[in-house]
């Protein structure tokens, strides 16, 4: 078998541009929370503005307006990623972000909130899967658990820096351009100078830098500055989507790769399983900021500040979750994701009854920091790592987008039922229908404890492995 040669040195030109693609990525995909969190902390003040009129369920139908506008759009720009490349579809979405940021910062009637999150949800989509292809382009497979642990941080870090961040803003950033307008409450445009509107205005400007930052930074892949591919360069077999195939024979954008990605039996399979994990990410994402101000009382900017040690903690998990399944492990995803789901299940059960009994803010940071640390290691790795191993590079952002999707449309209804269940009875019976997903989640994974991806036959001269 005519393995590839493996290089001995570092090439200094691949290690910059492997690390320079890397670190936009990185930033490109953190600073899209900067739009995505604006609307669950400006809720704080869309309640109280009598001028819009909003109500909790009506919040929650816009949230589940962008889950579904979310769904639909990583299964298309997940294709559109392997078809067209990560560049295009990234700059167009990130673009539209920042404009629909700004729209709803100006908007003041509910149903135009609904479309334009709607928008929002359309134009967010186009991140994950196209940029986790970029990663599956610059780094190989067998380094991929630690280097997709690193980049995934970017969703928990940059959350984590989104919600405080919008409720500086809102909060601070309203009274300073009143003072620095000279602006009346009585003037024709003293609405704009709400609190809660600069939760929109202040992220889409920070999102705009970034916007700037991709277009002049990012490359699609090795052979856009004329290098070798990654498993050239990194002395690796490639990993081909079904049991037996030739690498060559399945051409990167064909649509023939796309369906065979679609109908991949492990690719499925993770579906399955992140759209059980995903709704409680998002649950507490939109709503975390307003369950800490119901049960603790305190306002839009320290809501949203506490509602990050969720996030800051899961950046932490992740990391560490990369290296457990490439050290540990050896590259395989599900044990670790296995053993943390059943003590996230458990978390869960007891959360809010924890909290509400205690009214601590100790309690509930605690409660937060175990939560983020107890999913997004196994999330990471089901909705991240292990579709860039199952999908091959070449149907990585197909994959990615796949996962995503089905993992969206059941947070769809957990959004839109947020509201109206803890109305009707309680935020617990909410955190308990997330437990029992979460642990259902945990029986599936048991029988697929050990599965890898297939590797390919190494030559065209060889006949089809089996």
């Amino acid at each position: 078998m005519d393995h590839p040669r493996k290089i001995q040195q570092k090439n200094p030109k691949y290690e910059y541009w492997r690390w320079r693609v890397f670190s936009v990525t990185w930033l490109a995909y953190a600073g899209f929370y900067l739009t995505r969190k604006s609307f669950a902390v400006a809720k704080i003040g869309l309640r109280d503005d009598p001028s819009v009129g909003m109500t909790d369920t009506q919040m929650g139908y816009i949230d589940a307006a962008y889950m579904i506008a979310y769904a639909l759009g990583n299964f298309i720009w997940g294709v559109l990623g392997d078809r067209v490349g990560t560049r295009r579809v990234v700059l167009l979405g990130m673009l539209g972000s920042i404009i629909t940021g700004f729209a709803m910062g100006v908007s003041r009637l509910v149903l135009l909130f609904g479309v334009l999150m709607f928008v929002q949800g359309l134009c967010q989509s186009t991140g994950w899967a196209p940029l986790s292809k970029n990663i599956a382009n610059w780094f190989a497979q067998k380094e991929r658990g630690v280097i997709m642990g690193w980049w995934s941080t970017n969703y928990a870090i940059g959350g984590a820096i989104a919600a405080p961040f919008a409720g500086i803003c809102g909060e601070y950033l309203a009274p300073l351009m009143q003072r620095i307008t000279g602006s009346s409450d009585a003037g024709p445009l003293s609405y704009l100078w709400q609190d809660w509107r600069f939760a929109f205005f202040g992220p889409a400007v920070a999102l705009l830098l970034i916007w700037l930052a991709f277009l002049f930074l990012q490359k699609n892949r090795p052979a856009d500055v004329e290098l070798p591919p990654i498993e050239a360069y990194h002395g690796e077999i490639q990993t081909v989507l079904v049991q037996g195939a030739r690498a060559e024979d399945e051409i990167e954008g064909s649509w023939e790769t796309i369906l065979n990605v679609l109908k991949n039996r492990n690719v499925l399979f993770l579906s399955l399983l992140y759209s059980l994990l995903k709704p409680t990410r998002y649950l507490i994402l939109f709503w975390g900021p307003m369950y800490i101000n119901e049960r603790l009382g305190t306002g839009m900017a320290l809501s949203g500040a506490l509602s990050v040690l969720f996030e800051i903690t899961g950046a932490l998990a992740i990391l560490v979750a990369g290296y457990a399944s490439d050290k540990l492990f050896q590259s395989r995803r599900m044990p670790y994701s296995a053993v943390c789901l059943f003590l996230l299940s458990v978390t869960l059960f007891v959360f809010d009854p924890i909290v509400s009994s205690s009214r601590s803010a100790l309690a509930l940071g605690l409660l937060l920091c175990a939560l983020g640390f107890l999913l997004y290691g196994p999330e990471a790795l089901i909705s991240a790592t292990a579709p860039l191993d199952f999908g091959t590079k070449k149907g990585a952002s197909t994959a990615s987008g796949l996962v995503n999707a089905l993992g969206s449309l059941t947070t769809v209804m957990i959004v839109l039922g947020a509201a109206w269940i803890k109305e009707r009875w309680s935020w617990n019976v909410l955190f308990s229908i997330l437990a029992c997903a979460t642990l259902a989640a945990t029986l599936l994974l048991l029988p697929k404890w050990n599965i890898v991806p297939p590797i390919a036959c190494p030559s065209k001269k060889s006949p089809p492995c089996h």
